[in-house]
């Protein structure tokens, strides 16, 4: 009898374990963290923000998550037979039947409204639940079938995905200021090199399903590579925005622009090698470069 519940207690423990790894994954918790904290950083960096109300912070980290949750979840509803096609995504938990779509659709939209409500009734004014709003319906709605049409698909995701910086700062000010589309353009810029990074790494991935993720449909090509280039560079006067309008200082603008300068080199590193391996030393750049600016800007803040 022992025996028999022992063996029942581990199989319900696994089967518990492995519906939270599936939610963790339809959300996609780390994408989803990343994202959240685009969105604090944007608060603090508003003016009037001069400590950290812990209250406050975790209602914008828990309403920003249940909106980004909620757009990685109708993103991978809308995508499920083309992530079968996909090495990189055929274990989600949509394409191995761990989640039904009915039970991925209901969680999206609890997540979507719970989000928008916490956003647009614990801070000031509507911006911030409108913001919300647009960036869920732009990217799950307009980003996600983009992709499979046209290479601009890259440019509409850009929009979402470098909202979360005017979310925050909305909720702390109640509207939007020049410092909040400062913070806006960095990180639309930065989007660019990092979705053609990626991109170049997981060209073949993409076309199995149809994914239209580089520049001109040129693939791994001279062009990408150039473009790729063009938008490094552009982030180079972009660092120095913020210290243009009084933002921040010397020593966060210099660590910005060396920042920029890297990056930009990895990028010219990628134009004339045009390998897979330079491709992937850029995706892992870029993962770097947005952090490091962000963090330089609060560290010369507080």
């Amino acid at each position: 009898m022992n025996v028999e519940k022992t063996t029942i207690a581990l199989t319900l423990t696994e089967a518990v374990g492995l519906r939270i790894r599936a939610y963790f994954a339809l959300v996609k918790v780390r994408l989803t963290s990343l994202v959240v904290f685009s969105a604090v950083f944007g608060y603090m960096m508003a003016p009037g923000i001069v400590g950290f109300d812990i209250s406050t912070i975790l209602w914008l980290v828990l309403g920003g998550f249940l909106v980004t949750g909620a757009s990685n979840t109708f993103n991978q509803v809308l995508e499920v037979e083309f992530d079968r096609q996909m090495t990189r995504t055929q274990n989600r938990p949509l394409v191995k039947s761990i989640i039904s779509p009915l039970e991925s659709v209901i969680l999206g939209l609890a997540m979507g409204v719970a989000g928008i409500w916490i956003l647009g009734w614990k801070f000031e004014g509507l911006v911030p639940a409108l913001l919300g709003i647009i960036a869920l319906l732009s990217y799950a709605f307009v980003y996600t079938p983009m992709k499979r049409i046209s290479p601009i698909g890259v440019l509409i995701g850009a929009f979402p995905g470098a909202m979360p910086p005017l979310i925050g700062y909305a909720a702390a000010t109640g509207g939007l200021g020049l410092e909040a589309w400062v913070l806006f353009l960095i990180q639309f810029i930065w989007q660019f090199p990092h979705f053609w990074a990626i991109g170049w790494v997981l060209d073949d991935d993409y076309k199995r399903a149809g994914f239209k993720m580089l520049p001109g449909n040129s693939g791994r090509s001279a062009y990408t590579a150039s473009m790729v280039l063009i938008y490094t560079t552009l982030l180079i006067p972009a660092s120095i925005l913020p210290w243009m309008i009084g933002m921040t200082g010397t020593v966060a603008t210099i660590l910005m622009v060396v920042s920029s300068l890297l990056f930009t080199w990895q990028a010219y590193h990628l134009l004339r090698a045009r390998t897979i391996k330079s491709a992937s030393r850029l995706m892992f750049g870029s993962f770097l470069y947005l952090p490091v600016v962000q963090i330089s800007l609060l560290v010369d803040k507080f």
